[in-house]
């Protein structure tokens, strides 16, 4: 589940990245085609698909550190095909980046990877940068101590932690996590998805680059489905993970409840002891209840039905290709 502060992020309708018409091209392999899509403030955005979707790169494009062929990119306001090195520079301080493998200097410790970007954008001192970077070390769940050590000493769990807080140390506008979860064992993953969800407490809005469906149900607010070049499915996702069908239990004849349904024209897939009613021109809520009075029952239970992403995401056409 999603936090209270979480669910009850402000939204608006300033967009923090927009994308119109973008394609990307490998030699002959279409990456994307004609790819649109926008992220609004007071969001956290997941962009999800399988291997060769085109996510990973989509990433790369919004952070700067590759050109689409044709399109534009908007990242705070800022066209990305509209920069000089000095105005790129600057963008660059707003947002922060966290890399699926750490992305950490072998030969820093953790603390000094995590005050670089202090140390090279700002004029501060050096106690106060070190003061920052071990904020932000406990900010994601460190012990002051991790700060002295160097990536190679530390778990994936960790090096994914110091990674976040590099990412946060210039207080960013906007963050990206690419593959937040991957490679983490299972308490990993959990502290992780728990940082995550955190992010809207401290006003960041994030965009989240994932395979892993479940985590973005744990941690998102809107959803963009790539696959083939292409976005499959856009939406929030309460609607993405919802349908207009009813799901029934009922205390009587359940065959009975289901002739009834399916006379007053209504598709209907019986799932263990429970009905899926389906209709495409009328309320299945309302067929569900006339269905059960006709078959003399009673409900037990009438709700709707929910679906995972990975439901969406297959019944779309996505795949891993």
């Amino acid at each position: 589940m999603q936090s209270q502060a979480h669910t009850d992020a402000v939204q608006t309708d300033e967009r923090v990245i927009e994308i119109s018409k973008l394609s990307t091209r490998f030699g002959k392999h279409v990456v994307h085609s004609e790819l649109d899509l926008e992220v609004r403030r007071g969001e956290v955005f997941a962009l999800v698909g399988g291997s060769g979707s085109g996510k990973s790169t989509l990433l790369r494009e919004m952070i700067l550190l590759r050109r689409p062929d044709s399109g534009s990119i908007r990242v705070l306001g800022v066209d990305l095909q509209k920069l000089d090195d000095d105005a790129a520079l600057a963008l660059r301080q707003r947002w922060g980046v966290m890399f699926q493998h750490g992305g950490l200097f072998g030969s820093l410790t953790v603390a000094e990877n995590v005050g670089l970007p202090l140390r090279e954008h700002t004029g501060l001192e050096d106690g106060l940068v070190e003061e920052i970077a071990a904020s932000k070390l406990a900010m994601t769940g460190l012990e002051p101590e991790v700060g002295a050590q160097y990536p190679s000493e530390l778990s994936g769990g960790m090096m994914k932690r110091a990674s976040l807080a590099r990412a946060l140390a210039l207080d960013p506008e906007l963050l990206f996590l690419d593959e937040p979860t991957a490679g983490l064992d299972p308490d990993g993953r959990e502290e992780m998805l728990d940082l995550v969800t955190r992010l809207e407490d401290f006003g960041i809005n994030a965009v989240i680059s994932s395979h892993v469906l479940t985590d973005i149900e744990r941690t998102c607010d809107w959803v963009i489905m790539l696959d083939g070049g292409h976005v499959l499915r856009s939406g929030p996702l309460s609607d993405l993970s919802t349908t207009d069908e009813a799901e029934l239990e009922v205390i009587g004849d359940l065959d009975a409840v289901a002739a009834a349904a399916e006379r007053l024209g209504a598709v209907v897939q019986r799932e263990g002891s429970s009905l899926v009613i389906t209709r495409s021109d009328g309320d299945a809520f309302d067929i569900a209840r006339d269905a059960v009075v006709a078959a003399g029952a009673a409900i037990r239970r009438l709700g709707a039905r929910r679906t995972t992403l990975e439901d969406v995401f297959l019944g779309a056409g996505g795949g891993d290709g």
